[in-house]
């Protein structure tokens, strides 16, 4: 994009009104961690058209920021930072500075291979003329304190949907509402969750790749938030030792033109006992066959399976359902009034230590295999699991891997994904899982723990 015209006219023009002085250039690393440059607003324009400059060895630093050794991720080459302009925002948590997300491009002005948002891109275009709508549901856990080796300091102890929950929160979570509404971000719904500490924010869903970008968003603003004002949030999977985990929940449907009807739900079928049309079905087939080696983008992190355990609501086990809450793909219930136009399918086998780029677009790749080779994902799982003997489940095929080296596996043998992650990223990504895996083994529980808790 040129830095000159009406994008740069429109960016400055949201500077002015924020007294911004400082603008971050931002990007999600592999590990899901946000990272970036920023210039000054004397030099925003000029830096809008050329980038910023990256060495090409930060898309392969695992958990603790140490570069794995993979070919063209070494001290040699470099990419650049180039913002989307329609992404910027005012950080509210942080006065005078502002931010926009970037792609990673070729010194060519190419799209790097290595780049997330990227792939999702390539993605959403490979549905074709369907237009993917999604939205994130994370959950995050609010402390008092930053965190400890051993220690959790969380704001409340109060119930699962509990108004003292409300109560506890209640100014940071008006500071937040307020933060993320000043800067255009649509957030639906609000309440405290079942563990310890725990809240949910859900922003209204939209657009694929918008979303995506919100839920970079919502996270920065979050924990940002809670530092400005001298607490704590963390979206780690699992922040502690016996503490309910955080999930990310991934919500979908695909809506097309139709020819005097304008765009339509084609996830949906009022005939259909759950709703769904074939083209949902076929996803759903698509998204469990792969599930797997899914899991190793999904839940990416080895304190990802600390929480998706069976007995957690986490989507531990392989099957779709209404309403199912221990299979991984749920098929919410239609709203009253609204029955095409909220039908959807959620993956809740996703969490925040997952590349919100990478993970979606996995999941839509997946889903057009199912629709593209009309995959029958079976029967629904219309019981609780837990309660099937063991060769129950074995018989419907509801297992899934128990690790990150189990998801890995999973990965390297699914061709299908394998090919979609391009030539760099399949190599790069699994290598970057294995150094954060041998980190944690090197940790004691505590430290591991901690590390999560304070990255994500």
């Amino acid at each position: 994009m040129s830095g000159t015209g009406d994008a740069y006219r429109q960016v400055l023009q949201k500077i002015d009104a924020h007294g911004v002085e400082l603008i971050r250039f931002l990007w999600v690393d592999h590990n899901g961690i946000v990272r970036g440059k920023a210039v000054t607003r004397r030099y925003l324009e000029s830096r809008m058209a050329s980038g910023i400059g990256l060495a090409k060895s930060r898309q392969a630093a695992g958990l603790m920021d140490i570069g794995v050794p993979v070919p063209g991720f070494d001290a040699v080459g470099e990419v650049r930072l180039v913002p989307d302009p329609e992404t910027f925002v005012a950080l509210p948590h942080a006065p005078g500075s502002g931010a926009m997300l970037c792609d990673l491009v070729q010194l060519d002005d190419e799209p790097w291979d290595a780049c997330p948002r990227t792939f999702l891109k390539s993605a959403l275009a490979a549905a074709g003329e369907r237009e993917v709508v999604a939205s994130f549901e994370p959950e995050f856990t609010l402390c008092g304190t930053r965190p400890e080796a051993g220690a959790l300091h969380v704001l409340d102890d109060s119930l699962c949907f509990d108004n003292t929950g409300f109560d506890a929160a209640n100014d940071y979570v008006i500071q937040l509402l307020r933060g993320l509404q000043g800067q255009g971000i649509d957030v639906e719904v609000y309440h405290p969750e079942f563990g310890a500490g725990q809240h949910e924010m859900t922003l209204r869903h939209g657009p694929a790749l918008r979303a995506a970008d919100l839920s970079v968003w919502q996270k920065v603003i979050t924990r940002g938030m809670a530092s400005s004002m001298g607490l704590w949030a963390t979206f780690a999977p699992t922040p502690a030792p016996g503490f309910r985990g955080n999930g990310n929940h991934l919500h979908l449907s695909m809506w097309q033109d139709r020819t005097g009807r304008g765009k339509e739900n084609v996830f949906a079928d009022g005939a259909d006992a759950l709703g769904l049309s074939e083209t949902a079905y076929h996803f759903i087939g698509g998204v469990l066959r792969h599930l797997p080696g899914l899991l190793a983008l999904t839940c990416p992190s080895v304190n990802s399976y600390e929480r998706l355990r069976p007995g957690m609501w986490s989507g531990a086990h392989a099957g779709y359902g209404q309403d199912n809450r221990e299979a991984a793909v749920r098929i919410p219930s239609r709203l009253r009034g609204a029955a095409a136009a909220s039908t959807n399918v959620e993956l809740k086998a996703v969490d925040s230590t997952a590349n919100p780029y990478l993970a979606m677009g996995a999941v839509i790749y997946a889903g057009m295999d199912g629709i593209n080779h009309r995959i029958d994902p079976g029967p629904q799982l219309a019981e609780d699991p837990n309660g099937l003997s063991d060769a129950e489940r074995d018989r419907l095929g509801l297992g899934l891997p128990r690790s990150l080296e189990e998801s890995l596996e999973a990965l390297r043998r699914d061709d299908y994904l394998m090919d979609v992650l391009g030539p760099l990223r399949r190599q790069v990504y699994p290598a970057i899982k294995e150094a954060d895996i041998r980190a944690v083994k090197e940790m004691g529980d505590d430290l591991a723990f901690l590390t999560y808790t304070t990255r994500y």
